[in-house]
């Protein structure tokens, strides 16, 4: 408790500071690779000025990150009040206290975070006759669950319209998410502000198109590659990659096997994981797995982008033998389509 004390006073940036210095370079990299621009530099400023940082303001800080960490991960199992029960189990009362303040505090500046817990029907009722703008918006700052139900319910129109808007979306101000959330105060919940962050993307929308159903998937897909097949290609190789081929059942991928030759397969399979590697080595013959796997282990460096190509050219047969039925991926709903 004592040592908590040491941080009371610092602000969040210069905790997040201490929290990059402290860290190995690596790991402080990638974090601030994931921060907004506006982020990055003033997260930065702090660490030019950090003077000597004492270990038990590090070991205080560190540990703060740790139990809302931990505390986030609660929240998520089973609500604010599962969250509590926990951290007031192994934390003293008034350490549990500043932690779940903090972590309400969090959670209030979070866009739209009133509408997460929202049934998605009733979301949708609520949204589907605003602006294409304003629900694209709106699905950015959801899960990709959540968005992709919400997606699925509305008119096909209004999806080619949405999915533009979500995947041309780099950055929105804050003064646009306030407007939109003023918008919606009065339905359902309180106006918020927070600062400039990262939402929408390519990347946003083939997450939640992975979610929708086939149907649906397909159908916005068709109809925006009228508009724009450049995107249309960015959003379909983001929604599969190639280790998403352990979700392709046995059959499928023989049926791929059977269209991959021997080297190239080697070479894909160089950087996977040991479980798709056996999950590959199992649906093939004894002696073509113990081919491949000696061609792997006498290939030597080879370029990343080699690799990658490969990959690629495996993962562009699956779709195409998964668009003429003849693979099944979990999860894609084509489990609900066999008749037996």
């Amino acid at each position: 408790m004592a040592k908590q004390k040491k941080i009371e006073g610092l602000t969040g940036v210069k905790k997040a500071a201490v929290l990059l210095v402290s860290l190995d370079t690596d790991t402080s990299s990638r974090i601030l690779a994931n921060m907004a621009t506006e982020d990055i530099e003033r997260v930065s400023m702090e660490i030019a000025r950090l003077e000597d940082v004492t270990s038990e303001v590090r070991d205080s800080v560190v540990r703060e990150y740790y139990q809302l960490h931990q505390a986030r991960k609660y929240l998520e199992q089973g609500g604010m009040e599962y969250a509590r029960a926990l951290l007031e189990k192994s934390l003293p009362s008034e350490d549990a206290a500043a932690i779940l303040d903090g972590l309400q505090q969090s959670i209030s500046q979070t866009p739209f975070h009133f509408l997460k817990k929202t049934d998605a029907d009733n979301l949708l009722t609520f949204i589907q006759d605003e602006h294409p703008q304003t629900i694209a918006l709106i699905l950015a700052h959801l899960s990709s669950k959540q968005a992709g139900e919400i997606l699925s319910g509305l008119s096909a129109k209004k999806q080619i319209a949405v999915v533009k808007r979500v995947a041309r979306m780099e950055q929105t101000t804050p003064e646009a998410i306030r407007q939109v959330e003023a918008g919606l105060e009065t339905r359902l919940a309180s106006v918020m502000s927070q600062e400039l962050e990262q939402a929408g993307g390519v990347e946003t929308i083939a997450e939640v198109l992975n979610l929708v159903d086939r149907t649906t998937e397909k159908g916005i897909l068709e109809n925006l590659e009228e508009e724009d097949p450049d995107m249309v290609e960015q959003i379909r190789r983001l929604m599969f990659v190639f280790e998403d081929v352990l979700l392709v059942n046995d059959k499928g991928i023989q049926s791929v096997l059977k269209e991959v030759e021997t080297d190239e397969l080697s070479l894909a399979l160089k950087t996977a994981s040991e479980e798709l590697q056996n999950k590959v080595f199992k649906n093939m013959s004894e002696r073509a797995a113990a081919m491949i796997k000696e061609d792997m282990e006498y290939m030597g460096p080879v370029r990343v982008s080699d690799v990658e190509q490969a990959q690629q050219r495996i993962v562009d047969v699956v779709r195409r033998l998964e668009e003429a039925g003849e693979v099944i991926i979990s999860g894609r709903g084509g489990e609900e389509e066999i008749v037996v």
